[in-house]
């Protein structure tokens, strides 16, 4: 039997694995954000361990047999956030989350001091650890000078759960203090904020063990000895689960967000278009990521705008896309990452006239986050990598019309998975199972079932080639009127 846990910013959710790879059971522990200011999103670590406890007692409820034949934890949890503990591994203060703003100023003096780029794969952004921990020194100094480690929310549950400070690779790459080729703590980058590897953790793989599970836990919890994996950042186990380790291999998520990942040999960065390069959770493997901010989001806000739902906007599109909408759309609802970098990037409509209706605005918002993936993969090719198909995930892909349009403008081969629920626990699950059988394998890493392909129509697809020539002139005429 094999555990995963993840770490979301909305809740934990934990997911039991038997011998098979088939889930026995799961359970979900529901979390808070707080927002004491504008641009700012906070949480607090120990809400964290009460989740995972919650979480592991119900499985332990329902499963009490499988659970006490556990062979392994696997962890994996929300990037980037900024979590510090004074001498005694106490939190000092609330952990800045990932999509905490505030360090907006510091990015730029960051930059100025070290080659983040070159070493860490990628721009200095926000949303990162490092600027945060330079906000710290320079709006909280008595917080920075207590500041005895700095942990990523899943390596403060590792603690918790093996008492030891470690973290894995792929984790440890989203803190922009990892020279990520070399798989190991820069001190250079460490040094341009203020801090030592004497304030790291330790690092490992996401397949190797990072330490064994407390007595007092496995006791409580009526377990042996259990190997706690190294696991991964939330993208990475989520690759992880859908066996994509190799590659050539990647995912879609069409999400609130949007996110195009892919398996890489080596470290490729791209900083020049915002191309997110990381360790992956599995040895001597990286991987690359473009992400966009408004991917399924674009639809939620304009159901908020017509004041109906978003699956009711979807049906009034015909069942098959045979040519683009009439209008067009730039899904910057939020700023925007890839290939951009632009916080400042705003949304837009053109093309409108006054017979203009309803079910063209939602097909022009389906084709806008679809050329977003399009700029994601274009930025991915030129740092050498290279996608024919990806799996889709995420809760835009219960849409076939958007599916159909996303295959034709990216021109990527779509394959939509059986099973519904491969998210990061089940790939902490298979990081455990792959620590505790000492195996990285596609027998542990499976690709899943595919239920369908969505293959590139090439007729629609040449239509859209011409208008994805005119999406990628909007953005630079539309930021010059800003």
């Amino acid at each position: 039997m094999y555990l995963g846990l993840d770490i979301g910013t909305s809740g934990v959710k934990a997911i039991l694995l038997d011998g098979g790879f088939r889930e026995i059971g799961a359970a979900h522990a529901a979390l808070t954000v707080s927002r004491p200011n504008p641009g700012w999103s906070e949480q607090d670590p120990d809400s964290w361990i009460a989740a995972c406890d919650s979480a592991i007692g119900q499985l332990v409820g329902a499963q009490p047999v499988a659970m006490a034949a556990l062979r392994g934890i696997g962890l994996s949890g929300h990037m980037h956030g900024a979590t510090l503990l004074d001498a005694a591994d106490r939190p000092l203060r609330p952990c800045i989350l990932w999509n905490d703003g505030r360090s907006g100023a510091q990015c730029a003096e960051l930059e100025a001091r070290a080659d983040f780029r070159g070493i860490g794969g990628n721009i200095v952004m926000a949303g990162f650890t490092a600027p945060k921990l330079l906000w710290v020194a320079q709006n909280e100094p008595e917080i920075f000078e207590r500041t005895a480690k700095v942990l990523l929310p899943k390596d403060y549950v590792r603690l918790w759960l093996t008492g030891g400070h470690v973290s894995d690779m792929s984790d440890a790459a989203g803190t922009l203090w990892l020279d990520v080729a070399r798989r190991d703590w820069s001190d250079e980058l460490l040094g341009a904020t203020g801090l030592s590897r004497a304030q790291m953790p330790a690092l490992v793989e996401g397949t190797e063990r990072s330490g064994m599970l407390r007595r007092e836990l496995a006791q409580k919890w009526g377990m042996g000895q259990v190997p706690v994996a190294g696991g991964g950042g939330d993208n990475a186990a989520t690759a992880c689960g859908m066996g994509i380790i190799a590659p050539g291999t990647g995912f879609l998520s069409l999400g609130t967000s949007g996110v195009l990942f892919a398996a890489t040999d080596r470290f490729r960065p791209n900083t020049q278009d915002a191309v997110h390069a990381f360790c992956h959770a599995v040895p001597n493997t990286w991987h690359q990521m473009g992400v966009f901010l408004s991917a399924t989001d674009g639809l939620t806000w304009l159901s908020e705008i017509c004041g109906r739902p978003v699956a009711e906007l979807a049906s009034l599109l015909p069942p098959t896309i045979d040519a683009p909408a009439r209008s067009s759309f730039l899904p910057y609802l939020s700023g925007e990452r890839t290939p951009h970098n632009d916080p400042g990037a705003s949304a837009a409509f053109w093309g409108l006239t006054r017979g203009t209706d309803l079910p063209d605005l939602v097909q022009a918002v389906m084709e806008g986050v679809a050329m977003a993936f399009a700029d994601c993969d274009r930025a991915m090719r030129a740092a050498g990598t290279t996608l024919e198909a990806a799996y889709v995930v995420g809760g835009g892909t219960r849409s076939a019309q958007w599916l159909q349009i996303v295959a034709a403008v990216t021109g990527l081969t779509l394959l939509r998975p059986r099973s519904g629920d491969l998210g990061a626990a089940l790939g902490a699950a298979r990081l455990a199972a792959a620590c505790a059988e000492g195996e990285v394998s596609t027998r542990i890493f499976a690709a899943p079932d595919v239920a369908e392909e969505i293959t590139p129509n090439p007729e629609l697809a040449a239509r859209y080639a011409e208008k994805y020539a005119f999406f990628r002139q909007t953005y630079p005429a539309l930021r010059s009127l800003n």
